[in-house]
């Protein structure tokens, strides 16, 4: 049991809940590794959302509120950690919610959407193909999902998905702690923040803007200054520790 008093209170019920979830095959044994990696990030950022990344968090709920056909693409750790939250974005929204797996299996994608429909999502599910041009299992979608959507939300690290998509047209918005990756790099949009502190700002944004502010956002949204001012951010926190 970790007492709630212990300074790394949340990070550690987290890594819990990721190992529990990955013992049931919801969670990839390569999804801890992906986990840690975004983890360490945050501790770059303060755990906290930054300035830049409440920017892109206004940003994207106008994406998703002005899109035509807005799907939310979810994986096991995204399922694992933000089922709750990705129910509350699409009941703002009204974006699709489909999964998507690298390591994929039947079971796995079973499970996955149950968690989700558990939590309130109503999950697009059915027939998958072989649509997007990737040489692994990444490639199945729904042809009324992911391959019809113009604007896709991929919570989590994925550089060739997220290039992939952007070939074919569509606007991708990542989630994403390293404003290095590829993911981040690629992405139309590039929320550097964490899954479950990104998600609920999304939705309280899809609720809250004005169609004039959806328009002022779209109209003036620049990922390379907001990946810009992601990494001076860092760079600030950094200089400011070692004063």
């Amino acid at each position: 049991m970790i007492s709630p008093d212990h300074p790394r209170y949340r990070s550690l019920v987290t890594r819990e809940r990721l190992a529990a979830c990955a013992k049931k095959g919801v969670v990839a044994m390569e999804g801890l590794t992906a986990h840690g990696r975004g983890e360490a990030f945050d501790y770059l950022i303060g755990e906290r959302t930054t300035e830049s990344a409440r920017r892109a968090e206004e940003t994207a709920a106008a994406m998703l509120m002005t899109a035509r056909h807005p799907v939310i693409s979810v994986n096991g750790n995204t399922a694992a950690l933000a089922s709750r939250e990705i129910a509350e974005l699409q009941k703002a929204s009204g974006a699709l919610v489909e999964v998507n797996l690298f390591h994929r299996t039947k079971e796995r994608v079973a499970m996955i959407e149950k968690i989700l429909a558990d939590a309130g999502a109503d999950v697009f599910s059915g027939e998958a193909e072989r649509l997007l041009p990737l040489s692994h299992d990444r490639a199945w979608c729904r042809r009324e999902g992911m391959f019809s959507a113009d604007v896709v939300l991929v919570p989590l690290e994925d550089g060739d998905r997220c290039e992939a998509l952007v070939g074919m047209g569509k606007q991708v918005i990542a989630i994403d702690l390293n404003p290095l990756s590829r993911t981040a790099q690629h992405a139309t949009l590039t929320i550097v923040d964490e899954v479950t502190r990104a998600l609920p700002e999304i939705t309280r944004a899809c609720a809250e803007l004005s169609a004039e502010d959806r328009t002022r956002l779209l109209a003036t949204s620049d990922n390379h200054y907001l990946l810009s001012e992601a990494i001076r951010e860092i760079t600030m926190r950094l200089a400011h520790a070692l004063d």
